[in-house]
């Protein structure tokens, strides 16, 4: 009976997966099928684009061309007329000469004869007809200003497609994964591929914690690579334990408010202080060395967060770039925040309630609540607390954006001028949470606050 039922969940299992990996290829389908209308939407969007420049560049040189006619044909009208009229006077002139020589050969007197025989030789030889050029000054052949497109017309009508590249492949060797660094190496099998620039579609699935569904491996683009090789880096931070308030239990990427925590602590340290024990150096050999933004920020011992601060710093510091985290709190949670911190952030001090922070926080006790706060100033936002939040800071311009982390909605947008390098910071009271770090911005996260820093809305700004 009981390899009966092994075998039978083995089966199940088998089915279980098998339905999985069908559930993905239908998502994958559906999502190629809405590539097909999009991609095929693009390119014949781009296609009449093309068509539309050649149009125009020809319509250019068509009239370039027929005012070089107009002006051509202006040109000779003008010097032909003027010989047409310069020949019609002369003629005119000799006929009337003609007739009176005509006149005095007929005459009978001698003196007058002589007289006007004299007249009209003095008349002959100053004739305009005889300083005339019998030959027309521009010629009315227009040969030179036709066009012959029989050789264009060909390269046109052989116009195609652009031929499609062979697909790149990954050189593993030399590809490298290191640190928060993933190199990509790769070459074209046909060296004679003419390639303007690559694009790169990564996305992250290799993380701890519960399944997740496919659509939320949301996928990540890097457009216009030139080189054959590109390094993806990622922000990544733990939770600096000497910063935490005491009743914070910290582990390296998740916290847990306890009441009890502080009394325990401070029962420990005396028992340390009875026995003469000293701690080990931050930065002992054992511990190794740490990364140059990876610190401890000197606020142990008396300078860690207390009263009713229950706050607890990053390790890692932003002092420029893009980062994008992502922050689950447990949905019983009294009150929770979660945004960035100068090092200077008072001991006392709760985030958003000095110039030193920014953060959304959310309140479940007694009455509910979720604002935006900065230099005590408080936003209350139209919107329901997500179950997990993203934060995307984007150091050199400014921006701290939160976002619904599953739908990628924009919750609020803090616009400023950060001065000093910035910490992550969350605080947490009766709950705990859970960060994740090392993730990428996502590409919906990029084309928000592209839309977003062309139209100033609601969702900005406490600076």
């Amino acid at each position: 009976m009981e390899d009966q039922r092994e075998a039978l969940r083995k089966i199940i299992t088998t089915l279980a997966m098998k339905n999985e990996e069908t559930q993905t290829f239908i998502y994958s389908l559906k999502q190629m099928l809405l590539n097909v209308e999009a991609n095929s939407a693009k390119v014949q969007e781009d296609l009449e684009a093309e068509f539309q420049s050649l149009t125009s560049v020809l319509e250019e040189l068509k009239e370039s061309m027929l005012m070089k006619i107009k002006q051509d044909r202006a040109s000779r009208t003008y010097e032909l007329q003027n010989q047409l009229a310069a020949c019609t006077r002369a003629l005119e002139s000799s006929e009337e000469l003609l007739e009176t020589a005509n006149q005095t050969l007929q005459a009978s007197d001698s003196e007058d004869f002589s007289q006007a025989a004299k007249e009209i030789k003095d008349g002959i030889t100053m004739a305009p007809a005889f300083r005339l050029s019998l030959k027309a000054k521009v010629s009315d052949n227009m040969s030179h200003l036709m066009v012959d497109f029989a050789q264009e017309r060909q390269m046109l009508q052989a116009l195609k497609f652009l031929p499609v590249p062979s697909a790149p492949t990954i050189d593993l060797a030399e590809s490298l994964v290191s640190d928060n660094c993933v190199t990509l190496v790769w070459h074209m099998p046909d060296e004679d591929s003419k390639i303007d620039h690559y694009v790169l579609e990564y996305r992250k699935t290799n993380f701890e914690g519960p399944p997740r569904l496919k659509e939320d491996h949301p996928w990540m683009v890097v457009e216009g690579i030139r080189q054959t090789e590109h390094t993806l880096t990622a922000f990544m931070f733990r939770l600096d334990g000497s910063t935490s308030h005491q009743n914070l239990r910290v582990e390296d990427l998740s916290a847990e408010w306890d009441a009890m925590g502080g009394k325990v602590q401070d029962i420990k340290a005396r028992e340390k202080e009875g026995k003469g024990r000293t701690a080990s150096p931050v930065n002992s050999p054992a511990r190794g060395t740490p990364s140059p933004k990876r610190m401890s920020s000197g606020r142990g011992g008396r300078d860690r967060f207390t009263a009713e601060s229950y706050t607890v710093l990053g390790d890692t510091l932003i002092d420029g770039g893009e980062h994008y985290w992502e922050v689950r709190f447990e949905p019983d949670s009294k009150a929770f925040g979660l945004g960035v911190a100068y090092r200077s952030l008072g001991r006392f001090e709760q985030l958003g309630k000095t110039a030193a922070s920014w953060c959304l926080h959310a309140n479940n006790w007694l009455q509910a609540s979720f604002t935006a706060k900065h230099a005590n100033k408080v936003k209350v936002l139209d919107s329901p607390v997500p179950d997990c939040l993203g934060v995307h800071c984007d150091f050199h311009q400014g921006l701290l954006s939160f976002y619904n982390a599953r739908t990628k909605q924009l919750l609020h947008t803090f616009k400023a001028k950060f001065t000093q390098p910035l910490l992550p910071a969350f605080t947490v009271w009766c709950g705990s949470f859970q960060v994740t770090t090392g993730l990428q911005v996502p590409s919906a996260v990029r084309c928000l606050q592209k839309r977003g820093s062309a139209t100033s809305s609601s969702n900005t700004s406490l600076t």
